[in-house]
């Protein structure tokens, strides 16, 4: 870039190259767009200019998108010049062609101090608008040589060229879209049939035990056979309703923007995440879940869906944990945080996962049930409709999800509330 651009510089073909420009989308399509080069070259050929250029104006900014240039201007595509230096401020805020075939001698702009500044003897600057009517930019030509740019056919000319301009820029950026468009399709398309799959898969599992169950009961409908079978049949009636709670989650939060909660200030929570554990403690006997609650007083809370959220990471800490070892439920009341966590003992999550755990539809690699993926972005969404988090911690072979939720200010420690359920297995 010469002197007189680098002096006013502000974003630069740097910028541009880094893939950061502030107009970076713009200045893609102009430079990847034959039809624009083709346009500024015929400009050339017929004006004699010997710099043409196609610029981003907005109230406060002047970024050159694509450019042609003979005269060494030296000014490439995501450079930037302070908006006052330049014509096309005028042209925005007007609406009018600027022109003039000599500066020295032009009624309106002899000895102009931008034209001098920057060694402009003959210009052109014609408004490009988008169909809608909004302004995008100029159509340049520059200079610092005597050109007839004022002749009506010239004029003309340029008026074309720089609808044209406008024309393939709203065609590009259609084509754009209807890429993107036809992109995420795709990946709904796979989220959707790798969804169907995996949800046939895991109801028919419990369907199939349940009903396996129904079949046991019908032939040895004797006390010791039933006390025998019920547990199994209530796991696979958990798993179901369990499947059906997320999905129904899942759907209800991308209709409405987000998990609804009706909080209340009093919120029997120690008892909603006691009930839980003793659901999954039936369903899933072959683990030991250990559960310590030290709430001190109510928490303002949705309980329900708090309660909905440790059974997510209960239901994903059975999958994961050691066989034979503890799971653990823990939760504190402390510095105006009431914190949830649920650990178990087993491989930790490869640092390639951590940063997908909580979007919907990824699921573990050693899972020992398939899983649709959607539990653990459950309960993260509900941490977040409560203004608070879920975050997740290795350590010494020991995976522990923690669900914090903050204190509102109008809702203190209770110190004449019983302390919460505390309980041990």
């Amino acid at each position: 870039m010469n002197e007189i651009a680098k002096r006013t510089a502000l974003q630069s073909h740097a910028a541009y190259l880094a893939g950061d420009h502030d107009f970076q989308s713009d200045i893609d399509i102009m430079t990847g767009s034959e039809v624009i080069g083709t346009v500024l070259e015929t400009i050339m050929l017929a004006t004699n200019m010997r710099f043409a250029a196609v610029a981003r104006v907005t109230a406060d900014r002047w970024v050159a998108c694509r450019t042609v240039d003979e005269v060494n201007f030296g000014l490439v595509s995501g450079d930037e010049i302070e908006i006052r230096s330049t014509f096309c401020q005028s042209v925005r805020t007007t609406g009018q062609r600027v022109l003039f075939n000599d500066v020295a001698t032009d009624d309106v702009y002899q000895n102009h101090p931008i034209a001098m500044n920057f060694g402009i003897v003959s210009y052109a600057s014609i408004p490009i608008y988008r169909s809608d009517g909004s302004f995008f930019g100029t159509l340049c030509a520059i200079d610092t040589e005597v050109r007839d740019v004022k002749h009506p056919r010239v004029v003309a000319m340029l008026e074309m060229f720089a609808s044209v301009i406008s024309q393939t820029l709203e065609n590009e950026e259609q084509l754009a879209a209807q890429e993107l468009l036809l992109r995420k399709e795709r990946e709904l398309a796979q989220i959707q049939e790798e969804f169907v799959a995996v949800l046939g898969h895991d109801l028919r599992n419990p369907v199939a035990a349940f009903g396996a169950g129904l079949r046991q009961l019908e032939r040895h409908p004797e006390p010791g056979k039933i006390t025998a079978v019920l547990p199994l049949m209530r796991s696979s009636m958990r798993r179901m309703n369990e499947l059906i709670d997320n999905i129904m989650m899942h759907a209800k939060s991308r209709l409405g923007g987000g998990i609804r909660i009706a909080a209340t200030p009093d919120a029997p929570l120690a008892q909603a995440i006691n009930d839980v554990v003793e659901e999954i403690r039936m369903a899933a006997p072959q683990h030991r879940i250990d559960l310590d609650l030290r709430f001190d007083g109510p928490v303002h809370c949705d309980a329900s869906r708090i309660a909905q959220a440790v059974s997510n990471l209960l239901s994903n800490a059975t999958n994961h944990a050691t066989p034979g070892s503890a799971i653990a439920v823990t939760g504190t009341d402390a510095g105006g945080e009431v914190s949830i966590t649920v650990s178990n003992r087993g491989e930790p999550i490869p640092d390639n996962l951590i940063g997908d755990l909580f979007r919907p539809f990824r699921r573990g690699q050693k899972a020992t049930s398939e899983g649709l993926g959607l539990g653990l972005f459950i309960a993260a969404s509900i941490a977040r409709a409560h203004n608070g988090s879920l975050d997740v911690e290795c350590q010494d072979g020991i995976t522990a999800f923690a669900l914090k939720l903050p204190r509102p200010a109008g809702n203190p420690v209770l110190e004449s509330e019983t302390p919460g359920d505390r309980q041990h297995d």
